[in-house]
């Protein structure tokens, strides 16, 4: 294991620990920001400890997080995202996590994804394969969108993109659809459960990239919906590998 994927692993149990506190809190404050996304004062406390952590332990690396911005070098870069689904973490709903990747020269080298309401924590170094809770991942060998299991985060997000008629497409020709939402459906087909997801607009560069070095050192592909293999494009579509490029043409 590589010291940074341990130190982005030291980072996880730190943003566990305040996550779990506020975690169905009746205390927890929250509030809209610009955007008219929600954010509560664990977003904030998550993102504070972990760039404090990270200015301790490497005080030469560059950071971007979802609530406090850029700050540092951009050779060596932590990419925070200290609580993926925020909506579920109010509502109380276990399906959320802190996200933390490392980019170097403007590549993933590392990805964390941790969801201690559920439980799970999936991690990837490069060349060092992807893994959830210890164990190796691997993406499923399925060939065909008629034999794949497609997750999404909601139908409005592809009426807003315009690509509402080719989703819909996707979706009857797959033999199965479920809207698992955020990072659990990338993390998903990472563990080989199904092979397909999509999300079309709206995603920062915080939400994704954790999810390429993990999707991808589990043996599948990660890409935007135009195909570019890059975290800060605003969408994501993950596959086993087998399927990409047929997903991809749906939507051109």
């Amino acid at each position: 294991m590589t010291p940074d994927l341990q130190l982005a692993l030291q980072l996880a149990d730190a943003a566990d620990a305040i996550t779990m506190q506020w975690y169905r809190s009746a205390d927890l404050a929250v509030r809209t920001k610009s955007d008219r996304s929600p954010v509560s004062e664990a977003d904030e406390a998550t993102e504070r400890a972990l760039r404090d952590l990270i200015a301790a332990a490497r005080p030469d690396d560059g950071i971007l997080g979802e609530e406090f911005g850029t700050t540092g070098d951009f050779a060596r870069r932590w990419i925070l995202d200290p609580i993926d689904g925020t909506k579920n973490y109010i509502r109380g709903i276990p399906v959320w996590a802190t996200l933390i990747a490392l980019d170097v020269d403007g590549r993933g080298m590392v990805g964390v994804v941790s969801a201690p309401a559920l439980g799970r924590r999936w991690w990837a170094a490069r060349g060092e394969g992807a893994f959830c809770n210890g164990e190796r991942l691997s993406v499923s060998r399925i060939a065909t969108i008629e034999e794949s299991h497609l997750s999404y985060d909601a139908l409005p997000d592809f009426e807003k993109h315009g690509s509402s008629e080719a989703f819909l497409t996707l979706v009857r020709r797959c033999q199965r659809t479920r809207a698992f939402g955020d990072f659990w459906s990338h993390m998903l087909v990472a563990e080989g459960a199904i092979e397909i997801a999509i999300e079309p607009e709206g995603l920062g560069h915080w939400d994704a990239a954790p999810l390429q070095v993990i999707v991808e050192e589990a043996g599948g592909r990660f890409s935007t919906l135009s195909g570019e293999a890059r975290p800060d494009r605003g969408s994501a579509v993950t596959t086993n590998g087998a399927v990409h490029d047929a997903v991809l043409e749906l939507f051109q």
